[in-house]
């Protein structure tokens, strides 16, 4: 590999060793992990660490465990189906919906490894690098790196910096990347493809747009996590951000994200691979407007992660409240509703506001689990 993507790519495995002596020698890096896990051995921790030769190792025999225990003690059951849609040593871009900051590509991965296919290289915002250690950890669990908050004039390079690295990845080194279909999460569950993100991952291609994405092999891929235990921290930004238009989150506010999204409990997850969407694609005009191409394969896109997502109660319950019927009435139980109820107001006790607005959280808390099933009706035209 030539040395045009180094500030961007995740470590080679020539890299593994001198990346893991910087992290073990690291004190943050060890409160992390004590953190994580509070009865760490750490001698015999770093023993394990200094054994991993490549990124192989190191995703195979750490994360895929680490991802594993947290998710057992803040999941009900976690599952993926899909893998039909999908051919091994086959390189795809897998775009999806974005809930979780850390843990939707690192389940995606875990899932991809216990079915037998290899992980993914993952696409990371560099607003998420708080600490070295950090671009160290997920730099080995092959991450690159998205360049965020870059002026107007320096946007063109890097967006097409970062293009020709995802094409290169795709087509070149034949390893799947996952990247989500919008920079940061939607906050209220509106998961809407960009055209932003298509644009850049058709501009290292000398092809035409559709030609440049068809090439990508993309996949749309469905993330339905029951419970997002940031919602009440998502709501909180609404009204900061009602209440003062110039309202921005801190460093801090990401770090309280990542560990909220982390740790906190997120009931049942099920993530559903879709088909890829280049059979689609080829039915496409070639000749309509190039804007319109764009908005077709958003739209495409869209359709795929809308019509896989799996419900709970929660979603249904949401829908009906703000619809003010019971068209979902069969989906969900008296009790359910009590307990969706008791969840609400734990959520909405967390959030520390002064002039705090009740009925503004609690709706906009509702919106976040009844949009996926709006966005599936339409989908669906029901």
């Amino acid at each position: 590999m030539s040395a045009e993507f180094d500030d961007i790519r995740p470590y080679n495995d020539n890299e593994v060793a001198a990346a893991i002596d910087r992290l073990v020698n690291d004190p943050k890096f060890q409160r992390a992990m004590r953190f994580v896990f509070p009865d760490l051995d750490w001698e015999q921790f770093v023993a394990l660490f200094r054994s991993f030769k490549n990124k192989w190792d190191f995703q195979h025999k750490l994360i895929k465990d680490t991802v594993y225990n947290v998710v057992g003690r803040s999941a009900g059951s976690i599952n993926c189906t899909g893998f039909e849609n999908v051919e091994k040593g086959i390189a795809y871009t897998y775009i999806s919906n974005h809930r979780d900051i850390v843990l939707d590509a690192a389940l995606l991965c875990v899932m991809l490894l216990s079915a037998g296919y290899d992980t993914t290289e993952i696409a990371i915002g560099d607003n998420l690098l708080l600490h070295p250690w950090i671009e160290d950890i997920v730099r080995l669990n092959k991450s690159f790196i998205v360049k965020r908050g870059v002026s107007i004039r320096q946007m063109l390079e890097v967006s097409s910096h970062l293009s020709k690295y995802i094409r290169y990845a795709i087509c070149e080194k034949h390893e799947s990347v996952w990247i989500a279909q919008r920079e940061g999460r939607a906050k209220d569950s509106n998961d809407r493809t960009q055209d932003s993100l298509l644009k850049m991952l058709a501009m290292s291609s000398d092809a035409d747009f559709l030609t440049a994405i068809k090439e990508l092999n993309i996949t749309p891929v469905s993330m339905s996590y029951e419970y997002d235990p940031c919602d009440y921290l998502k709501a909180k930004e609404f009204q900061q951000k009602r209440d003062n238009p110039e309202f921005q989150k801190s460093p801090e506010d990401d770090l309280l994200n990542m560990q909220t999204g982390i740790f906190g409990y997120k009931g049942n997850i099920h993530f559903q691979i879709g088909l890829p969407v280049n059979a689609e694609l080829e039915k496409l005009d070639s000749e309509l407007p190039k804007n319109e191409v764009i908005l077709a394969v958003a739209t495409l896109i869209d359709k795929g992660i809308f019509q896989n997502y799996h419900f709970y109660p929660i979603n249904y319950i949401a829908y009906d409240l703000l619809e003010g019927n019971n068209r979902f009435a069969k989906e969900y139980s008296e009790e359910d509703v009590q307990n969706i109820q008791t969840y609400l107001d734990a959520q909405l006790a967390k959030i520390d506001l002064t002039g705090k607005d009740l009925p503004f959280l609690r709706e906009k808390i509702l919106v976040m689990y009844a949009n996926p099933v709006k966005n599936q009706l339409e989908a669906f035209g029901i």
